[in-house]
Formats: structure tokens, sequence, C-alpha cells
């Protein structure tokens, strides 16, 4: 397996997607969310197209359009979205089909067909839901940055 931009991407756009459904209920541009990543426009836009086909995300047009989540977070996991975006998640050199040599299974194939089902089995057992809990989680335990108080700052004089 090799996860590509393609996939972090996709995953990244999704979590910021559900994120910003979730508190404001209302369409989310891709223009936010690139400028907010740093990702180009026309790239995410291939990527919501392949989204959109797999019905993870639904699209509103028009002023004040963009795009909401096509479903729950709670329904949609890292592997859907992986997916949908035509990344792999299979470690074999043969894809998964055992001609890994000429017509042949090689000698390890069964090794790196079962971690293939272990990645996609983890990333399947993971939401969008999930990872906004663990994001969220995270965020709340960050310290706060201490404001220095002014009043507080003794002047120095020359």
């Amino acid at each position: 397996m090799r996860l590509t931009t393609r996939g972090r991407f996709a995953v990244t756009a999704m979590m910021e997607l559900a994120m910003r459904d979730r508190h404001a209920g209302r369409p989310v541009s891709l223009n936010s969310i690139c400028a907010r990543h740093g990702i180009s426009l026309s790239y995410m836009e291939q990527l919501f197209a392949r989204l959109r086909r797999g019905s993870l995300v639904s699209s509103m047009r028009g002023p004040g359009g963009g795009y909401h989540l096509g479903r729950p977070a709670s329904e949609i996991s890292v592997a859907d979205i992986i997916i949908s975006v035509d990344e792999r998640m299979d470690v074999t050199q043969c894809n998964g089909r055992g001609d890994c040599h000429g017509e042949r299974r090689c000698m390890t194939h069964d090794l790196w067909m079962n971690l293939s089902r272990k990645v996609e089995d983890y990333l399947a057992s993971i939401t969008l839901d999930d990872l906004l809990r663990r994001h969220d989680e995270t965020v709340s335990d960050a310290p706060i940055p201490r404001r220095r108080d002014k009043a507080a700052t003794p002047k120095v004089s020359a």
C-alpha cells in the first residue's frame, strides 16, 4: 500500500468538511478548504468529483453554495474515503491477483494479503466522527498560551 497525497488530502478535506458542517451547518466552499490547507483548487475539484461519485459529499450550487457530507460523519469511514479517490489498500506486488511470479504466487503472497486486509479493516473501523472526537480531545488537551499582563511587566529605564 502506498498512500499518496490524493488519499491524504481527501481524508483531510473530508475531516475539514465534517468539522465545519457540524459547527456551521452551512455548505463549505472548496476555496476555503484549499486556503486553509494549502491545496490547489483544481486538485481539490478532482478529489471532490470522485467523492461525489462515491456519495460521500453532496454539492449545492449558487451563492452560498458548497459541499456537505453525503451522509452522517458516523457513517463515513476512512476506508470509504480512500477507496472513493481510487487509492489502493493492497500491499501485494500483484494487486491481489496471485500472479506475483508470472502465473504463480510468490512465497510471501499470503503475508501481504493478510496485511492488506488488516489495513483495510483498520481504516474501515475509523469514521470521520471518530477522527473529529480525537481531534477535539487533542485540541482541548493543548496548553493554553499565557497572556502577558502589560501592567505586571516591569519597565526597564536606561
